[in-house]
């Protein structure tokens, strides 16, 4: 992409952003500064009109006057249509989110300039970056999004508004044992079990415009809007060491069916090959056989 034609005036991260991103990848949370709060593709005309070109089951909205856990299945929808939720997000106590935006051309040559700035970082650690996608939050004041974790590498940007996010160690068992983590890769809800116990080992971290925060593969995580209207970006990729862990758990279930208990998967330095590379053999010859 020319310089004439790009969507980001400049860059969306300073040297030193991009210098701190790098002493945190991939294990360790922080906060970065980015240069595209005030953006005119994240006001919301804008996101109704991206939301009318995006396939529908990609959007998301609910009420959210919401616990730190909850149930997926106790979660109500608004009532209201796409457009009308976002065009009255001040008042409607509503949580949404726009998956995959980078299915609109526009929106993916916005996230290719931000993720390209980050790339040398991200392959000096965990190699190329897999699966490139974004989603947009648009969040009422004070709404909560609850306890969960996400398979992905994670960058959330704070365009409008304010958020707390309280992010959690990603290794801890008592917080993700194995079996819930197992479950976690073969498809069950990203909402987590929360107990009052687990919140001293939570870092509150506030996120204003032009503030971002990187979370680490399931890291868990809650959060909690300020007294305005949020809009947020999470920019998000894989690597094939997210991909290894994921196949670790995989080969870790197998195990427990059989009546045995595997020790967790190692995080990032560790490669957990032989169990990876087990279960993509297992994987390939049921395929095959």
């Amino acid at each position: 992409m020319t310089a004439h034609t790009r969507l980001i005036p400049g860059t969306v991260f300073d040297p030193s952003a991009l210098a701190h991103f790098a002493t945190l990848y991939p294990e360790r949370h922080g906060k970065v500064t980015h240069g595209i709060a005030g953006h005119p593709l994240f006001e919301l005309e804008a996101l109704v009109e991206l939301s009318q070109r995006i396939r529908p089951v990609d959007v998301e909205q609910n009420l959210a006057d919401l616990p730190i856990e909850v149930d997926p299945a106790a979660v109500r929808h608004n009532g209201l249509s796409v457009a009308d939720s976002i065009r009255s997000i001040e008042q409607n106590g509503s949580w949404m989110v726009l998956k995959f935006v980078e299915q609109d051309p526009t929106y993916r040559a916005l996230l290719d300039e931000i993720l390209d700035e980050l790339e040398p970082a991200v392959r000096a650690q965990t190699g190329r970056m897999y699966k490139r996608d974004a989603f947009i939050f648009v969040s009422s004041p004070n709404a909560v999004t609850p306890f969960h974790m996400d398979p992905e590498h994670n960058i959330l940007l704070q365009l409008r508004g304010s958020k707390t996010m309280t992010v959690f160690p990603a290794a801890d068992p008592e917080l993700t044992p194995g079996e819930l983590q197992e479950a976690f890769h073969r498809g069950s809800h990203r909402n987590l079990p929360f107990r009052d116990a687990f919140m001293p080992k939570g870092t509150p971290v506030t996120l204003d415009p032009g503030e971002g925060i990187y979370v680490p593969v399931k890291s868990p995580h809650w959060v909690q809007n300020g007294p305005a209207t949020s809009i947020s970006l999470s920019v998000t990729w894989r690597s094939e060491w997210s991909y290894r862990e994921m196949d670790a758990h995989a080969f870790n279930a197998m195990l427990r069916r059989v009546g045995m208990k595997p020790a967790l998967p190692s995080r990032h330095p560790g490669q957990n090959l032989f169990k990876a590379y087990a279960w993509r053999a297992i994987n390939k010859f049921r395929r095959e056989g």
